[in-house]
């Protein structure tokens, strides 16, 4: 288990042995946060290092919560040791490989079994995809007026490779009955008190037989990270990562909905505000439905905020775009407010569930302030919004980006 004693250790050993650019970005990160974020998010907010991570942006510790600087996002594939962390319980055991043990069962299989994971490598064909894990509550710190949560900026999520096994050769071996509708999921992670109801997650049958749908073991080619879900997690391309269980331990097929408080009550979204085209109708009410696929979404990662620029200068902006994995199609961009639009370049595509790349060229010729605006539009004609969907929740939040740079 990760004591507070290990993880303090961890974190000024990290700290103290980083090399000096990162350990003078500390500062500077920590101090350039969106300015929409909330003031006293913005006065407490810190970077840290959790052990094998690089210095992330602290926003809790206990459960502990990290978002990725937006440099990292440079990068096709967001490394290991810069990949966000989100927990909501705070008992977080360190497991071991060699005695891991995945139990497969409930009232919707005929063949319950158990696995090692050597098993688990030995017996199943390993596929690899590249694949957006982001945060349901990405950004939520930016939304106005503030809701609660943790309050995110722009770096709860992270790209990688994820390879392991499908879940559906998994369920195949379990003999799923015709009355299985949902597939629930544990891990080994806990509350630290019995009153607080323990982080279980499912999903429709269907979803689960994706061929997309993974129980993963590596990340970007090295063993999981352990605050990143280690030894095997479940990947859900395409959908948000609330249910990318992490840690994981038991695989439920149900023939009821499950019914705990992560599913009937947290994770929800009001029917009909999002174009959402996956739905989970085993657990919508007529009021709200479970959140499920990502939104159309970019980011704008270069130049920074509030960048000093030459005039004259052809300015290079560069960035990501992604959605829940129907395909990025367009990339535009604005430096008048929205009223014209040029198309960006987009990079190669690896994967319809994988960031998509963009670059757009800009010669700098008036002095001043200048705004970048980013637009992103996919397969299905879904594109990003100029106004933001309220929601309880705070989730969902894709308004176009926008970068300010100082022309001088």
């Amino acid at each position: 288990m990760v004591t507070r004693r290990s993880f303090l250790i961890g974190v000024g050993g990290a700290a103290l042995s980083a090399p000096a650019h990162l350990r003078e970005g500390l500062a500077a990160d920590s101090f350039s946060l969106d300015p929409h974020l909330p003031i006293g998010l913005r006065n407490i907010a810190q970077l840290e290092a959790l052990p094998g991570k690089v210095p992330l942006i602290k926003l809790t510790y206990r459960p502990p919560n990290y978002e990725t600087p937006l440099h990292y996002f440079n990068e096709l594939f967001t490394p290991n040791d810069a990949f966000f962390v989100r927990y909501h319980l705070s008992d977080i055991p360190e497991v071991d490989p060699k005695s891991w043990r995945l139990a497969v069962g409930g009232d919707a299989a005929t063949k319950p079994f158990e696995l090692t994971l050597d098993a688990l490598k030995r017996d199943f064909m390993p596929v690899e995809i590249p694949a957006v894990c982001q945060c349901s509550g990405s950004r939520r710190g930016l939304f106005e007026p503030h809701v609660a949560g943790v309050e995110w900026g722009y770096g709860a999520m992270g790209n990688a490779r994820w390879k392991g096994i499908r879940l559906k050769d998994i369920l195949d071996r379990a003999g799923l009955t015709k009355e299985a509708i949902e597939i629930a999921f544990d891990g080994a992670d806990g509350p630290a008190l019995d009153k607080t109801p323990d982080f279980v997650k499912s999903i429709p049958v269907w979803k689960a037989l994706d061929p997309d749908t993974l129980i993963a073991y590596e990340m970007n080619g090295q063993p999981l990270p352990h605050f990143n879900g280690a030894p095997a997690r479940i990947i859900v391309p395409g959908w948000t990562a609330t249910y990318w269980m992490k840690h994981l331990t038991r695989i439920t097929a149900r023939s009821t909905p499950e019914d705990n408080f992560w599913m009937k009550a947290a994770y929800r979204i009001p029917v009909g505000k999002f174009p959402l085209v996956q739905r989970f109708l085993t657990q919508e009410t007529a009021a709200n439905t479970p959140i499920t696929e990502m939104v159309v979404n970019s980011l704008i990662t270069t130049p920074a905020e509030s960048e000093k620029v030459r005039m004259g200068q052809t300015l290079t902006a560069k960035g990501i775009a992604w959605d829940g994995g129907y395909g990025i199609t367009s990339v535009e961009i604005s430096t008048d407010e929205g009223q014209t639009w040029s198309r960006a370049t987009l990079g190669p595509d690896v994967g319809r569930y994988s960031f998509r790349q963009w670059t757009f060229p800009l010669k700098t010729t008036r002095k001043g302030a200048l705004t970048l605006l980013a637009r992103a539009t996919n397969a299905v004609g879904q594109t990003q919004n100029s106004t933001l969907i309220q929601n309880p929740g705070g989730y969902h939040h894709n308004l176009m980006h926008r970068v300010s740079v100082i022309v001088g």
